[in-house]
């Protein structure tokens, strides 16, 4: 019988095929000794299993994904499923080719009503407790169980409007103690921890063939049949506290392709908060002010993930009570423009040679040189800015 899971010092960045780049990523950041939290990896040929079984996965998989468990469990020094000192995990898709926020994500897995009162017990942080326990409601219900996202933001923005919270900065424990219990009345949550999981795995692989996935992987030439992995990681929390955040970041800027690094921070947030549009994210430089060992530790690590790869990095990473650690690196998505930059860059750098560097740069990203812009050397008077979305610039009167 073929091995269906391998931990994170099983695999290197050459299994793509096998754990999918986000797996590969994670084994070979765990080789090189990065601050990864540890976890296990359900491989792709086991997702191609599932579909050619009717949507079952298969009868041994649970069997093997405990026995990674309990190690992941040694390693961490918490157990999952106990409420004296719980372990929790991030349950996310990976396929051998990057699919950027194509697919599922369930954060937080393994809480329940018990579980939830023993992690505020044991960090001394309820606020953070039920926090983080509100969230795997949402997501749990949203990925799993097919639960429109709005309800729960809907009942949470009415919690907000009569208790005159604005943002959820405001809100305290016995805040979102009590959104715990409205959400609760929203779906028939699963309290069972291993439950959790076995849906969680089983939705991850689902959301291969989701609308968007299909619709991406048809403009990017993907092959239906590759399937995804399963990311099982051990959760670090940004949301504890105000020496904590989760932050985004490139090794040189995706729009210009300048050498510079570049990236966004928000402190006391979840790794989501970052994405979602809630808060203003911070330039990264802003951990530099306030805790500036942990930016020296990322600053090296951008640097060294960026030479050992050859090629700019996509990175995100989770500070939790000024502790440093690395949840993912891949290739970064770029413009044109930054493509041709950085190609050459790396080539005067003595990264890459010229053939590879040609190789890097498509017909897609030279038309964007044929687009009209902006002479980046006029004096111009600047009204608005935001991030470029597309190749080029446009004149008119406003209206």
């Amino acid at each position: 019988m073929a091995k269906r899971v391998y931990l994170f010092n099983e695999g290197t960045k050459s299994d793509r095929e096998l754990l999918g780049g986000k797996g590969a990523n994670l084994c070979e950041m765990t080789n090189l000794g990065l601050p990864v939290p540890f976890g296990f990896i359900i491989t792709t040929p086991t997702c191609r299993e599932f579909f050619q079984a009717g949507n079952r996965l298969p009868a041994l998989l649970e069997q093997e994904y405990r026995v990674a468990l309990d190690i992941v469990e040694k390693k961490m020094g918490a157990r999952f499923g106990d409420p004296a000192n719980p372990l929790l995990f991030s349950v996310r898709s990976g396929a051998a080719v990057s699919m950027p926020g194509m697919m599922n994500t369930i954060l937080n897995l393994g809480l329940n009503d018990e579980i939830a009162e023993g992690l505020a017990a044991k960090t001394g942080n309820p606020r953070f407790a039920y926090d983080s326990y509100r969230r795997f409601i949402q997501m749990f219900a949203n990925v799993v169980m097919g639960v429109d996202g709005e309800k729960f933001e809907h009942e949470l923005n009415r919690y907000k409007a009569a208790h005159g919270k604005i943002l959820d900065v405001d809100m305290s424990a016995a805040d979102w103690q009590e959104i715990v219990n409205i959400y609760k009345t929203l779906v028939d949550f699963p309290e069972d921890p291993f439950v959790q999981l076995k849906k969680a795995v089983e939705a991850v692989f689902l959301s291969w063939h989701t609308p968007r996935a299909i619709v991406y992987r048809e403009m990017n030439n993907i092959p239906d049949a590759l399937g995804t992995a399963v990311n099982v990681q051990a959760m670090v929390f940004g949301n504890f506290g105000e020496d904590s955040g989760s932050g985004v970041a490139f090794t040189r800027n995706p729009s210009t392709g300048e050498h510079l690094f570049f990236g966004e921070f928000l402190f006391n947030a979840a790794g989501e908060d970052v994405v979602a549009g809630i808060r203003t994210p911070l330039p990264v430089e802003a951990l530099k002010e306030r805790q500036p060992q942990v930016y020296d530790q990322l600053y090296q690590t951008q640097a060294l993930l960026e030479k050992h790869y050859r090629d700019m990095q996509d990175l995100e990473f989770t500070v939790q009570e000024g502790v440093f650690y690395m949840l993912q690196t891949r290739s970064g998505k770029r413009t044109g423009r930054a493509s041709v930059k950085i190609a050459v860059d790396m080539v005067t750098e003595g990264l890459i040679t010229e053939s590879e560097a040609l190789m890097r740069v498509s017909p897609e990203h030279v038309e964007a040189f044929l687009h009209p812009m902006v002479d980046p050397a006029a004096k111009t008077d600047i009204v608005a800015t935001g991030l470029p979305a597309s190749p080029g610039g446009a004149t008119g009167q406003v209206v």
